[in-house]
């Protein structure tokens, strides 16, 4: 069966030119349109009931809003970015990237220009201001996060609740009884975005459960305010024998603070990190998994179904999994 993705192939154009071509949506130069046309009479292409986006005029794009802020880590939103890409390619659909800080009123003008199918929304708030508007858009959306109510939303998330609590139970279970938590950038906490005050609250939630005494500070992403961070938490609790941080851009630096301070890891300080696993490979660093190429993929199939009419469930959290390194250790004697 030929699909718009082999006239796309054969014409040397992308398949969204291909769906302009055949709904008129867009203006396409006379010389692509000719091209696109004699690749569709060569191929034998018709469209059929199963080329979903002409028999509903779509035009195969969707926006993904990832607003560049300060305290974003753009190396792991990358990965996001990427996955949601890949898949969409797989469904003829191309991607637009929103990165201007807009809020609400950047989603009223595109959805306004009739130029995308839907919205994939990531670097949510609790209470974020673009969530009401998007309750209302005659697009469907799909957000990446979740914000303190999710009715009437599609929401895809990783559980940060449950994984800060997973990080204290592994470091309970080796004995440790003082946990320190270095956070996001403070920036972050102040724009109240989901996923970093959840993990935080699972974190203090699960120390009170298991009688463990935390401490919780957050880090910028430099290597003078990880040391300052971490010996501030080495002060208000001189017993700390366990660290977890949930900054991905601070692992890095978090090792060489720790010796600076005269630290071991993992003889003198058991550290567990919430991120990728090709980072924690890569630091061999104990760490429940941030999985960032799952959450695109699932994020751009409920957007599809979405689009095509059918079900899908409010909320999907994906349970934490906890994978054991070399950065983790029973609690010190003494």
């Amino acid at each position: 069966m030929v699909t718009i993705a082999d006239v796309a192939r054969h014409a040397g154009v992308a398949p969204s030119t291909v769906s302009y071509v055949l709904t008129g949506k867009r203006s396409i130069s006379p010389q692509t349109r000719s091209k696109v046309r004699e690749s569709i009479r060569l191929l034998g292409y018709h469209p059929h009931a199963g080329a979903r986006a002409l028999a509903s005029s779509r035009t195969n794009v969707v926006a993904l809003v990832l607003p560049l802020r300060p305290g974003v880590h753009l190396p792991a939103l990358m990965r996001f970015v990427t996955a949601a890409a890949t898949t969409a390619r797989k469904h003829e659909m191309d991607v637009l990237l929103m990165t201007a800080d807009e809020g609400a009123q950047g989603l009223r003008r595109v959805a306004g220009s009739a130029q995308v199918d839907g919205f994939l929304m990531m670097d949510v708030e609790l209470d974020d201001d673009r969530v009401p508007l998007l309750r209302q858009l005659p697009q469907p959306s799909v957000l990446i996060g979740r914000p303190a109510a999710v009715a009437g939303l599609t929401c895809v998330d990783l559980d940060f609740e449950a994984a800060g609590g997973r990080c204290v139970d592994h470091l309970a279970d080796l004995g440790h009884r003082y946990i320190g938590f270095l956070g996001a950038p403070s920036v972050v906490y102040q724009r109240n975005t989901g996923s970093a005050q959840r993990a935080m609250a699972g974190f203090g939630a699960a120390a009170m459960r298991r009688g463990i005494a935390s401490t919780a500070l957050p880090a910028d992403d430099d290597y003078e305010s990880v040391l300052h961070s971490v010996r501030a938490l080495l002060r208000a609790q001189p017993a700390m024998t366990a660290l977890v941080v949930h900054n991905e851009a601070a692992l890095g630096w978090v090792a060489g603070s720790l010796r600076v301070l005269g630290r071991r890891v993992p003889e003198d300080m058991a550290v567990v990190g919430i991120c990728p696993d090709d980072l924690a490979e890569q630091l061999q660093l104990t760490s429940v998994q941030l999985p960032a190429e799952e959450l695109g993929h699932q994020a751009v199939e409920l957007l599809v179904a979405r689009l095509n009419g059918q079900p899908v469930p409010p909320l999907t959290l994906l349970a934490p999994k906890l994978i054991g390194r070399a950065s983790t250790a029973p609690r010190p004697r003494g």
